[in-house]
């Protein structure tokens, strides 16, 4: 308990969250990376899940593909980008390193979601009428949100706690704190830096599950009657004696 103690202390003390190397500063820094992340991954890794998962043909080779670069570690690719001329392009290096770590669960949860989708509620869609484009927008999208929505969780979560190694190859973020407490032996600003990055991953994770909720197609479809549909009739209460 004298370590967590210790570590509120840190995190209490107002000149620990001011200046360039100031706890605000790296959490602005951490919340920059962490979100051109996420959504360049989700740009490169949603699309192609969605449309291989519409056609069916190629997913399982794109998943099998995303899957193996998980093996990757990522530090290592990110130390790899610091011997290339990308190391003097500001946050490009760790960027690009957590785009290659988010995209496997995007497209993965994104193709699986789209597969799984039931293939006779897809033909009777067709049968209906409904042209590709309406079928995929209409039908199997809205079906396969629960999946895709799980997907970015997973990858948001683990980009910003993955951020943190950013620090070790001189970048900014809260990995900084962490870095800076292990330099000065200071073992209260480790833990100070290192419940910032929880509580910002978890913070991450709440607003994505309200956000799931304000959002989610069928939440939103619920008590809606559909166009020409007929409302059903009250029954008239019976006459009281």
């Amino acid at each position: 308990m004298g370590v967590l103690a210790d570590a509120w202390t840190w995190l209490s003390t107002g000149s620990n969250w001011s200046g360039e190397s100031g706890a605000w500063h790296r959490l602005g820094e951490h919340v920059y990376v962490s979100g051109v992340a996420l959504v360049l991954a989700c740009a490169i890794a949603l699309p192609i899940a969605l449309w291989l998962g519409h056609l069916g043909r190629g997913g399982a080779l794109a998943v099998n593909i995303s899957n193996a670069g998980r093996a990757i570690p990522v530090f290592a690719v990110l130390a790899l980008f610091m011997l290339t001329p990308l190391r003097s392009a500001g946050y490009t290096p760790t960027i690009i390193a957590l785009v290659l770590f988010a995209v496997p669960p995007l497209l993965t949860n994104a193709y699986v979601g789209m597969r799984e989708v039931d293939r006779a509620v897809v033909e009777a869609a067709r049968g209906m009428g409904m042209s590709g484009g309406q079928v995929f927008l209409r039908v199997e999208l809205p079906l396969a949100y629960p999946l895709l929505m799980t997907g970015l969780r997973s990858a948001a979560v683990q980009v910003v706690a993955t951020a943190t190694i950013a620090s070790m190859v001189g970048q900014g973020g809260l990995g900084r704190i962490i870095t800076a407490g292990f330099n000065t032996y200071n073992t209260p600003q480790v833990v100070a830096g290192a419940l910032l990055a929880a509580l910002l991953a978890l913070l991450v994770e709440g607003v994505l599950v309200v956000a799931d909720r304000l959002i989610d197609p069928r939440r939103r479809g619920k008590g809606r009657t559909r166009p020409g549909a007929v409302r059903p009739r009250r029954s008239p209460e019976p006459l009281k004696p």
